[in-house]
């Protein structure tokens, strides 16, 4: 089964993305999406082919971790958007966060400040699917430190491709940005009991 690319236009106008940005970064899923496709079936056809031994079937096996998770991502982190109303904190989601934060705010604080470290890649916030306890978490890469056994409930993409074009090196900008069009309902849909 192919994986299709999801058409994520109807983001376009959202306050603080403009358009090119957008469809630059539509074009940049797309490619996952693709390559998941192919990294698949060269592991298929080598496979079939009696070369899983290969050397060239263990580097796609783990090429396959980043391409499939980049396109993960990114469609996380495009349906969490396009929201305009602001977190219900008497609801599932708020309530998760300040039994686990200690309050709204304190989450706020520390999932900004996981965004504003040196270097690039995800801010997720997952949800021990052990405990039910949330955590922020920086993902530097997209197939390295996915917690296991976590469940992704918030992601912020923080590549330099999500912001440079409209805000250049200010990524806090890109961060208020991005906190101006949470879709809340769908990351709470995300929320286990």
């Amino acid at each position: 089964m192919a994986y299709t690319a999801k058409d994520y236009a109807a983001l376009i106008g959202m306050e603080g993305f403009s358009e090119t940005l957008l469809k630059n970064h539509f074009t940049l899923y797309q490619g996952y999406v693709t390559n998941t496709n192919k990294v698949l079936d060269s592991l298929k056809a080598m496979l079939a082919d009696g070369k899983a031994a290969t050397p060239e079937f263990a580097e796609l096996k783990r090429r396959l971790g980043w391409e499939f998770n980049g396109m993960r991502l990114h469609e996380l982190y495009f349906e969490n958007l396009g929201g305009k109303d602001a977190l219900d904190q008497a609801g599932k989601l708020g309530k998760a966060l300040a039994a686990s934060f200690g309050s709204y705010d304190e989450w706020l604080k520390d999932f900004r400040a996981t965004g504003t470290m040196r270097g690039i890649g995800w801010v997720v916030l997952y949800q021990d699917t052990t405990s039910g306890q949330l955590i922020n978490f920086w993902v530097n890469e997209h197939d390295v430190a996915n917690p296991a056994g976590c469940s992704p409930i918030l992601i912020m993409d923080v590549f330099e491709h999500a912001f440079m074009l409209d805000y250049g090196l200010k990524r806090a900008d890109y961060i208020e940005a991005f906190f101006k069009n949470i879709n809340w309902a769908a990351a709470e849909t995300r929320l286990r009991s």
